[in-house]
């Protein structure tokens, strides 16, 4: 919480302020990262996951308090990324797992989606496209709107429907 909450915030209260008193014509733009662990919520690490609900709901509250104003807010949501964090820094010989997207891939798909003035930027890996994600973010969403269990995709009772449901969803590509 004290990282990825916190650090959050403390960077918002520091920066937020600074911005707004430079408000001008000139646009300018907050990234806030959060984690689709702080969407789905999958078990195993529950601190994490709050941590980043947390930051999501902080992330749409200013880009709420903030329209109207030249700054843009954007949530970018990474999938699974090769980074220093994970092990990517130069010279460590580690080659990128094929799954996971590069830095400049992250960085790129968030200009897109900043230049189409979207608010989320959730990345796709290259094991888990943007349909599995959304459809993921669907159920859980649906958790609480059908009365089912907490975290029911991951239960046995539920697991069967989950995947047929899931299976059906057909969304748009932005």
């Amino acid at each position: 919480m004290d990282t990825n909450l916190f650090g959050v915030i403390n960077g918002l209260s520091t920066f937020v302020p600074v911005i707004q008193s430079q408000q001008t014509s000139l646009a300018s733009a907050i990234v806030i990262t959060g984690s689709k662990q702080g969407i789905t919520n999958p078990p195993g690490n529950p601190a994490y996951n709050a941590s980043k609900a947390a930051v999501k709901a902080l992330a749409e509250h200013l880009s709420y308090d903030l329209r109207g104003s030249s700054t843009s807010v954007h949530l970018l949501v990474p999938g699974w990324t090769f980074t220093g964090l994970s092990g990517g820094q130069p010279g460590s010989g580690r080659e990128k797992p094929a799954g996971a997207w590069a830095p400049e891939q992250v960085a790129d798909f968030l200009r897109r989606r900043m230049d189409e003035g979207s608010f989320w930027a959730l990345c796709p890996d290259n094991d888990v496209d943007e349909q599995t994600d959304r459809r993921r973010m669907m159920w859980t969403a649906g958790d609480a709107v059908y009365n089912r269990l907490p975290l029911s995709r991951w239960r046995d009772e539920y697991r069967t429907e989950a995947e047929e449901w899931m299976a059906k969803q057909k969304f748009d590509s932005f």
